[in-house]
């Protein structure tokens, strides 16, 4: 459920007409529906009732101030992979006691201001890192709670850029050496061993893959305990996929009750990280139509928005389904919608069928809420886009468009240039 409607051939956010919006804030601009984030987060947390948990918002996913707020004041914990993450969390009003932090390479200065906020745990992803994390705890004169992100060797069947739990992947520890991994951790002063992770890979669709996982981090539990190790965690991750196009991921009821069944009689707290089925269909971007060309082959839309703002169709070949902010009835014309950037790949829809957009028009790219203005760049030195967030009859500017300033802030000219 989303709130993007048409009200008399007028595309709508919750109460807010998106092309009031844009006359208001210029082009292109991401889009949140308020609403939208509280119910999908609301969904997914009750999903869960009558078992332990703890949802942890994938951050990277969309990393907005505004947003982690929201989510913050709903409950919501945070997954993070970065210092700047870290912050982004805390500044927004997570509780650090909800905070885990993953990623394969952790820098020594953003662990110890991890362990001084005193977060949740780490997800610790090889036997270096471990020792890592053991001297700058010793240093600091504490302890640090860990968890071991097992790599499960589970087939995910997402697109291979984002699988994560596969044997050849760069994350987790293989499964069959996970055993000396704790054994090592068990010994080291200044560890807390709790828990054990695993995430497998983004935009999931189908929940076998989940199941497997979690049935292969229940023997290994088992193998824990009679190594003497009390876990309190399992880190399933994220990854429920959500629809793009012509998707039919799981609703958040059928995957809880599928893990629920699986956990069983178990007892420990079941840490969730969703980021996309929270705030994907919560989202789009909003361009403007600046020329149209054709040739004996193609018929081509070029708008102000270019893979800088949203990279996910050049990277990932990933589909965003393209809507008329005013409809217009036309009869529908095959055409690439593309972007100003000088690249090939600056695209935003290829050879699909959309009405006879002319300049001025307002487009709508749809489902961009994750992953979209989180891996938006400068590239062409190109400013990045104003987010803005809807809630009911009120829009807000949740972060402004760069100008050019911005561009250079930080750089500086050496004296021996003159």
């Amino acid at each position: 459920m989303h709130h993007f409607v048409y009200k008399n051939d007028d595309l709508y956010c919750e109460d807010v007409s998106v092309s009031h919006v844009a006359e208001q804030v210029g082009t292109p601009f991401y889009l949140y529906s308020y609403s939208t984030i509280r119910t999908h987060f609301g969904v997914f947390e009750n999903a869960f009732n009558g078992l332990d948990h703890l949802t942890c918002f994938s951050v990277k996913s969309n990393s907005n101030l505004a947003i982690l707020r929201l989510l913050a004041l709903e409950g919501g914990g945070a997954d993070i992979v970065s210092g700047g993450e870290l912050f982004r969390a805390i500044r927004a009003g997570i509780r650090p006691d909800k905070i885990v932090y993953s990623g394969v390479g952790k820098t020594r200065k953003d662990i110890e201001i991890a362990l001084k906020s005193d977060i949740l745990m780490f997800n610790v992803e090889s036997d270096q890192e471990l020792q890592t994390l053991n001297d700058i705890a010793k240093d600091i004169g504490c302890k640090a709670t860990i968890a071991m992100r097992i790599n499960p060797d589970v087939e995910s069947k997402t697109h291979p850029y984002i699988v994560t739990g596969f044997s050849e992947n760069k994350f987790g520890i293989q499964i069959e050496d996970s055993l000396n991994t704790y054994a090592l951790a068990k010994h080291l002063k200044h560890i807390d061993v709790k828990g054990i992770s695993c995430h497998i890979g983004s935009q999931l669709t189908e929940i076998d893959p989940f199941v497997e996982a979690l049935r292969k981090l229940k023997e290994l539990l088992e193998e824990l305990k009679k190594m003497g190790l009390d876990i309190e965690f399992l880190n399933l991750g994220g990854g429920l996929g959500i629809t793009y196009n012509d998707e039919k991921p799981p609703h958040p009821l059928e995957y809880a009750k599928a893990l629920k069944e699986t956990i069983g009689e178990n007892r420990f707290t079941l840490i969730l990280e969703p980021g996309r089925v929270i705030i994907g269909n919560a989202g789009i971007l909003v361009t403007r139509v600046l020329y149209t060309k054709s040739t004996k082959n193609k018929r081509f839309i070029i708008v102000d928005a270019g893979m800088n703002d949203l990279i996910r169709p050049a990277l990932y070949n990933s589909f965003h389904a393209v809507q008329p902010v005013k409809m217009t009835h036309s009869e529908m014309f095959a055409a690439d919608l593309v972007g100003p950037v000088c690249e090939t790949g600056d695209f935003l829809a290829r050879d699909r069928k959309m009405p006879p957009f002319e300049p001025g028009d307002l487009v709508a790219i749809m489902s961009a809420g994750a992953y979209s203005f989180s891996m938006a760049s400068n590239y062409n030195s190109r400013p990045r886009p104003a987010e803005v967030m809807v809630k009911e009859k009120l829009f807000s500017i949740i972060r402004s468009r760069e100008v050019y300033e911005d561009l250079i802030s930080g750089e500086a000219i050496p004296e021996f240039l003159g």
